[in-house]
């Protein structure tokens, strides 16, 4: 059982616990045991952070089913080995070089993982963010809901927010509070901060506590945290730019409201596009051209580290810095004045390589037993499940039953990760003493 096995097994084992959880007829408003596809699904989605559903989950499922959905929405966004880890500690198990490397992996770390302190602070830091979320949400959704339901609502969208699932427990999502600024600012938040990673969070938070105390460092910033926030916010901005321009007056989306609300909404999509789940647009009634973009930025997805899915912010900056030497004629590629080693610039296109191929065979697959479903809608799907993130045009509970395994594959391999997946399947690689000559190859 090498690293990669135990995690894609540990998250296999959790999707399998929750379908049968979800399958019990306590879980359903339903009259007796439930769909197994639609449990397998359900799980899926929620293990794997992505947010995409088959039945609306407000009303198929019962209040169990609500609350094993979250669960297992806390349990994927922390990660198996996170989880198992923790449970370990509580136990009071010292961990070994496997479990702290088995961390390295599961976060996409570089840098071997500390242990105790390190699963100790990522969690006190989630249920931190987590709970002020609650409180934020609470004041609106208990004015609409009572103060009960409106405790649990908000409780279920902090938590959905923060982990990137996208799951919600309104009919129509968060269609109904589009206008509402204050809600669009507090799940915004949640997911971007869910989104950028645990360790940029960390740094930023000794940046202030050093400048609170008076001590200043001269390059206080490392170079993954420059590159997920300058990487971040750029996506943010053309993607908010790019919504609100071409669907400012399409009549179904924006076309309707004031123009302040159409760039609050557009910036709402333009984030949750980064592997959150959640709309306050209809999907379905957006022009291909957003979609297009739309999908642009799903397969991007988040950073690493985080709870979201895509190919990262990080390897997006890596081949765009590669391209921009490769026509300078340099052979180093640097960031912010920083050499990327060799190694990175091979991963990074591995990532690409590997989750274009998986994307494409998903699309196909679907594509071969949906033939009535439009191309784009497919695409759509297969890269939101993929990234993780979990936004639909409204095909998904049409799928056949087929598409729907394909879905619920896909959404798996994104959330363990292509290179993961396949050293899983494949073993870990052994470096070769072996020295090739090189030959010149023509490109382009």
């Amino acid at each position: 059982m090498t690293v990669p096995r135990t995690i894609c097994l540990g998250f296999l084992v959790l999707i399998a616990i929750g379908t049968i959880l979800l399958a019990l007829p306590i879980s359903s408003t339903q009259q007796g045991w439930g769909d197994p596809l639609v449990a397998l699904f359900t799980a899926t989605s929620a293990v794997c952070v992505t947010g995409l559903v088959v039945v609306d989950t407000g009303t198929y499922f019962s209040d169990f089913g609500e609350a094993t959905i979250l669960a297992l929405i806390q349990v994927g966004g922390l990660g198996y080995m996170t989880v198992n880890t923790f449970l370990l500690l509580l136990l009071g198990r010292r961990l070994g070089l496997r479990e702290r490397l088995a961390i390295q992996q599961s976060m996409d770390n570089s840098v071997l993982a500390g242990g105790k302190p390190l699963i100790l602070s990522i969690i006190a830091m989630t249920l931190s963010i987590e709970l002020t979320g609650l409180f934020c949400l609470y004041p609106i959704f208990s004015r609409d809901y009572g103060p009960s339901y409106g405790l649990w609502l908000s409780m279920f969208h902090s938590v959905s927010a923060f982990n990137n699932a996208g799951f919600g427990l309104f009919k129509d999502n968060i269609i109904g509070y589009a206008l509402d600024p204050w809600v669009n600012a507090v799940i915004t938040a949640l997911v971007i901060l869910g989104g950028i990673g645990y360790q940029v969070i960390m740094e930023f938070l000794s940046w202030a506590r050093n400048r609170l105390s008076g001590n200043r460092c001269r390059n206080p910033f490392s170079l993954h945290f420059k590159i997920v926030t300058s990487t971040t916010a750029a996506l943010l901005v053309l993607g908010t730019l790019a919504l609100f321009l071409i669907e400012y007056q399409n009549p179904d989306t924006l076309g309707p409201v004031a123009p302040q609300y159409k760039l609050l909404m557009a910036w709402f999509q333009a984030v949750i596009t980064r592997t959150a789940g959640f709309n306050s647009i209809d999907i379905g009634a957006m022009g291909n051209a957003s979609l297009f973009i739309m999908i642009a930025l799903m397969f991007v997805g988040a950073s690493p580290g985080s709870t979201g899915g895509g190919i990262k912010t990080t390897t997006l900056s890596i081949l765009l810095a590669c391209t921009r030497m490769a026509l300078q004629g340099k052979e180093q590629v640097l960031l912010f004045r920083r050499q990327i080693a060799t190694i990175r610039v091979l991963k990074a296109i591995s990532v690409v390589v590997g989750s274009g191929l998986a994307v494409v065979a998903a699309t196909a697959l679907v594509s071969l037993t949906n033939p009535t479903v439009g191309f784009i809608d497919i695409l759509f799907e297969a890269v939101s499940a993929f990234a993780t993130v979990g936004l639909s045009t409204g095909i998904t509970a049409d799928l056949s039953d087929v598409g729907k395994y394909v879905i619920a594959f896909t959404m798996y391999l994104g959330r363990v990760g292509v290179l993961l997946f396949m050293a899983a399947l494949l073993g870990d690689p052994k470096p070769s003493s072996v020295q090739y000559p090189e030959e010149e190859l023509l490109i382009g």
